[in-house]
């Protein structure tokens, strides 16, 4: 622990959380700025899956028009074009190239449901064109790209937005609030459940490119490999060049919420354990995984499963969280609803299931050109990002590792950090200077 010798490791995890904190200070106005009856137009980014509600989400907000449809699979592209047409009663632009809506200076936002290997490279570009982003979870592929992800909204003075919608539900809100109040005690622990149901996915031969699919493009950032239905469109997921997992998949709900529960950053020592033990398809990531994050000089610690066939429920959650304290627990099932228990017999205490509206949150911020009023704000976006990704690399090199959340890199440990970032290949590159 030499790096660590001229300050404490509770300092070091102090800043880390004050990084996200300090978020509350207010933006520049530029002399643009939107007012209240501008209209604010948008480009959205892969709309295989996710997108399809980042389009929903935006066209029910006033003065906000969808106006163009970006994916490198045109057919895609092309079918959620009619889609809209058919709701909205107007035509949309197609798009099959991310950097020819970025020159678009009608375009105003952008919303990114990319596969992950594309979050971060996509949201510094739309950053250095100008553009305001919501980026889906994770925010990014990798630790590295995560913080020049950050450090770009701040350069380019834009808003970026998490795609955590739990962050703007003002039920969840309130159960933060009660355990920063001390509700249940002295919080010590929070576990995080992803038991989603993940089958069989097999494994499919290379073949041919399909027409219509820019496959270089949505490619991007990772190696090359032959065409495979194993990957495009929804199982990368499950590939390690392109997804992360159902920790960084689904899991980025919890991690942020096990962090902003526990008013942490991230941790000084990680350990993991998992694998494959049902299936026999093409999967890389582990379908079962148990992550421990460990905050000693704090007194704190995150426990995090996944699992992916039949199961238990916790306390009735299958996604969620739970937080411990010396008075009793608090649940949090999905995104909107939170209970607590109290005492050794576990009385029902206070309770409340809400939602909110978490892209309208991001176009208020967007026009008061205001972080301090973002609920996802991007510095969050990174940590509960690389939070996961610091149980990936745990469970890829299969030790304890220590970790120095001021420098993001591990504590003389050469191999892990090489996974902290990978190998770009041109021209779909994360620069050191964004």
């Amino acid at each position: 622990m030499k790096e660590l010798k001229n300050e404490s490791r509770r300092n070091f995890i102090k800043k880390s959380a004050a990084a996200a904190a300090a978020l509350t200070i207010p933006m520049y106005v530029p002399a643009s700025s939107f007012g209240a009856n501008d209209r604010i137009n948008a480009a959205v980014l892969g709309v295989n899956g996710r997108g399809r509600s980042i389009i929903n989400g935006f066209m029910e907000l006033d003065n906000v028009e969808v106006t163009t449809l970006v994916d490198p699979d045109l057919v895609v592209a092309n079918e959620r074009a009619k889609d809209f047409e058919e709701r909205y009663g107007k035509k949309v632009k197609v798009v099959q190239d991310l950097r020819k809506s970025y020159d678009d200076k009608d375009i105003d936002v952008v919303g990114i449901a990319t596969p992950n290997h594309w979050h971060s490279l996509a949201t510094i570009w739309a950053c250095q064109a100008g553009k305001d982003v919501y980026v889906e979870k994770p925010a990014s592929h990798n630790v590295w790209e995560g913080r020049k992800m950050v450090e770009a909204a701040h350069k380019y003075n834009r808003i970026v937005q998490n795609g955590v919608q739990l962050r703007s539900s003002p039920a969840i809100q309130e159960a933060i609030q009660l355990l920063r109040d001390g509700y249940i005690g002295k919080v010590y622990m929070a576990r995080g459940l992803v038991f989603r149901r993940r089958g069989d996915i097999g494994n499919r031969p290379f073949e041919p490119v399909p027409e219509g699919l820019d496959y270089d493009l949505w490619t991007g950032p990772a190696q090359m490999r032959p065409f495979t239905r194993n990957l495009v469109h929804y199982n990368w997921h499950w590939h390690w060049d392109y997804g992360n997992g159902d920790v960084g998949n689904q899991g980025i709900h919890e991690t942020d919420l096990c962090m902003w529960g526990l008013d942490v950053g991230l941790p000084t020592r990680i350990t993991a354990m998992g694998g494959k033990f049902l299936w026999d398809d093409c999967k890389e990531t582990p379908e079962v995984l148990t992550s421990i994050y460990n905050y000693p000089e704090e007194g704190k610690i995150i426990q995090f499963e996944v699992r992916h066939w039949h199961t238990n429920l916790e306390d009735g959650v299958g996604v969620g969280n739970i937080f411990y304290g010396d008075k009793g627990y608090l649940v949090v099932n999905g995104y909107n609803t939170y209970s607590t228990f109290l005492g050794q017999d576990r009385t029902p205490g206070k309770a409340r299931s809400e939602g909110g509206n978490h892209y309208a949150n991001f176009i208020d911020a967007v026009r008061a050109r205001d972080i301090s009023i973002q609920n996802g704000p991007v510095e969050s976006a990174h940590l509960s990002s690389a939070l996961a990704h610091l149980g990936n690399i745990a469970y890829m090199t299969g030790r304890v590792l220590t970790f120095n959340p001021y420098t993001e890199r591990f504590v003389n440990d050469p191999e892990a950090d090489a996974l902290l970032t990978r190998n770009y290949r041109e021209p779909y590159v994360v620069r050191d200077q964004v």
